[in-house]
């Protein structure tokens, strides 16, 4: 097609589409009037293999999207021919998949936005010699900021540095040829590198407390090594100049603009305070906010244990921010323990870490607010009907958010809040019945669940075989009736929305190094992988009545898809391409090749549509 029909499609779109706005931030659980019969839809998308997400439906020929947004019917190409007007938008998908867009019900968003603005190391495992010398390239490529300039490099692999089992030290990069200031943010969120003249400046001696839910790993005598667990990061964190307000509203348009061309019409962000909401505020007043966003906020180790503290907090953020069109609050998130791969093993276990020759330690990680501190909580917060969202890696963390969970029932009664417990790394066999009478829902990444460095160097040797084959047991919670969502955790792994989809299956994916990490024991099927990454979600978040499935008079929050994702070989989902998304109606993201193979689509009325070109 010519550039000049683009206008034309964007036209139709922005005016038929553009009251949808309104309508797609309505109120959670808010379910929309069903559509008059016979009515010209905005759009229809016909010759597709559309999936409405409703259990054992058929796939659909068509769908048609109303001029309020929402879905206005699925069906046979025939039968939805009645919708098409003079001025409706088709679009022939030429057999391609239609469906529910992706709700990633656990990431951060506005970090990878963030990290963005510094270089990156992308996860590289390096021997401490490539790492120095990647840092001088860093360092000679920005010499503009010495002698004092913070060098902030993202992505770093805790444990990545070679050979297996080099602990980091500031000395490693005191070394280097500068006295600039540096600070490695680990890719995991949990760890950071300093060196010795970032621990000065961010006052961190052997004299500093290990805050509340972190720690400063110290020499044997005392004094810092450089490396910051978990909480301690914030005391590095805090000193390093922020971005600019412009520099991080273009990077977070941009990260969130990506995720749009991805296929995600909604996030939770997972660990949300004042600075996020600002950042919030500023993309949604600029018309930068493409997706529907769920902020989950912070509620830290000190504070969980004043409940009556907490909710008085997150009630101030919501009346502060809960006019910010497209956030949509009533969610709190909770550390409840760290990560549980070497060398930092924060997360909090039943039963030892090993040594690295198997031998029984000790050492059972950190536990960051007690089962009954969090009992309390979640008493308090399910009575005034917020949702709990529980950071859980070890099983003894997912027993204990369980058992808070459980103590909120027991006082309030099933109240249909949809408490939360995400990544689940580890759950001991007894507890997996537990959710789906608690109503709990497991969020789960399962793009971890492969054989990689983190799997199994970093983690095999110290918890052994046995507990090995219980890592991120997604087909025992669902033959036990948990209730599934999926979340990406980016920036923590890059975003790959469909590998990720694809891995939940063959818990191999695109990314392993060493092969499938128990297939034959947890991998799910690809309906349950979609339905966990669409229906799943939206249930998690307490918006299944809004989107998760197209549905007449549901939200017209999908996605148009370059293949099958129900058909071709399994290995060929993570590929999939998006060419259309679309929220509330919205268009936003449209593929650089067109939705209808670069021609303009004929309607299936003989009157041409504008096409589907991604010029922008």
């Amino acid at each position: 097609m010519n550039h000049s029909s683009a206008p034309s499609r964007r036209r139709v779109l922005a005016t038929g589409l553009g009251a949808a706005a309104a309508v797609s931030l309505a109120a959670p659980g808010t379910a929309a009037a069903a559509p008059a019969k016979r009515r010209s839809a905005a759009l229809v998308v016909h010759h597709a293999r559309v999936l409405t997400g409703e259990a054992h439906a058929p796939v659909e020929q068509s769908l048609a999207v109303g001029r309020d947004g929402k879905v206005l019917a699925t069906g046979s190409d025939a039968a939805l021919r009645r919708y098409v007007g003079r001025d409706t938008e088709v679009v022939d998908a030429r057999g391609a998949t239609v469906m529910s867009g992706i709700h990633d019900g656990h990431a951060h968003p506005l970090g990878a936005g963030e990290r963005s603005l510094h270089p990156t190391l992308e996860g590289a495992t390096l021997t401490v010699a490539q790492l120095q010398e990647a840092l001088k390239g860093f360092l000679s490529s920005d010499s503009s900021h010495e002698p004092d300039g913070w060098l902030v490099v993202e992505d770093w692999n805790p444990v990545g540095l070679l050979p297996a089992g080099t602990v980091p030290h500031h000395r490693m990069l005191d070394s280097l040829p500068t006295r600039r200031p540096i600070a490695l943010i680990g890719n995991d969120g949990h760890n950071a590198w300093a060196n010795q003249r970032a621990l000065d400046l961010a006052g961190i001696t052997a004299a500093t407390a290990d805050p509340a839910g972190g720690q400063i790993v110290r020499d044997p005598d005392g004094k810092p090594g450089g490396l910051l667990k978990d909480t301690a990061q914030d005391l590095l964190t805090r000193v390093i100049p922020p971005p600019t307000q412009a520099q991080l509203v273009a990077a977070c348009a941009k990260a969130l603009a990506q995720a749009a061309a991805s296929g995600i019409t909604t996030f939770m962000d997972a660990s949300v305070g004042t600075h996020e909401l600002d950042t919030y505020a500023a993309l949604s007043a600029a018309g930068k906010l493409p997706q529907r966003i769920v902020p989950a906020l912070l509620i830290g180790p000190d504070l969980a244990k004043d409940p009556a503290g907490a909710l008085r907090y997150v009630r101030e953020l919501r009346a502060r921010y809960g006019q910010v069109r497209g956030l949509r609050f009533g969610t709190a998130k909770v550390f409840l323990d760290g990560v549980i791969e070497y060398p930092s093993q924060t997360a909090a276990l039943l039963a030892p870490y090993l040594d690295a020759e198997g031998r029984p330690t000790t050492h059972r990680g950190d536990l960051y607010v007690s089962s009954a501190d969090y009992g309390r909580l979640a008493t308090v917060f399910d009575r005034a009907d917020w949702q709990l969202h529980a950071h859980a890696i070890g099983d003894r963390a997912v027993r204990t958010a369980l058992d808070g969970y459980e103590t909120a029932v027991r006082a309030n009664g099933r109240r249909g809040n949809r408490h939360t417990v995400a990544h689940l790394q580890l759950v001991h066999p007894s507890d997996y019945r537990r959710f789906a009478p608690l109503g709990v829902v497991a969020c789960m990444q399962l793009q971890w669940a492969m054989r990689d460095i983190w799997t199994m160097e970093a983690l095999l040797p110290y918890i052994g075989p046995e507990r090995h084959r219980l890592l991120y047991p997604a087909r025992s919670l669902e033959r036990h009736g948990a209730t599934l969502s999926g979340g990406s955790d980016w920036p923590v792994d890059p975003l790959q929305t469909w590998n990720q989809v694809r891995t939940a299956v063959d818990r191999e994916g695109s990314e392993a190094g060493e092969g499938a990490l128990y297939p034959e024991l947890e991998g799910l099927t690809r309906t349950s992988s979609l339905r966990m990454h669409t229906a799943g979600t939206a249930h998690q978040l307490r918006m299944e009545h809004l989107s998760g499935r197209l549905l007449p008079g549901m939200a017209a929050d999908l996605v148009l898809l370059d293949r099958d994702v129900t058909r071709v070989p399994i290995a060929e989902v993570s590929g999939t391409g998006v060419r259309l998304t679309l929220v509330g109606g919205r268009v936003v993201h449209e593929g650089v090749t067109a939705p209808v193979a670069a021609h303009r689509a004929r309607s299936l009325t003989g009157v041409h549509g504008a096409c589907g070109c991604g010029h922008a």
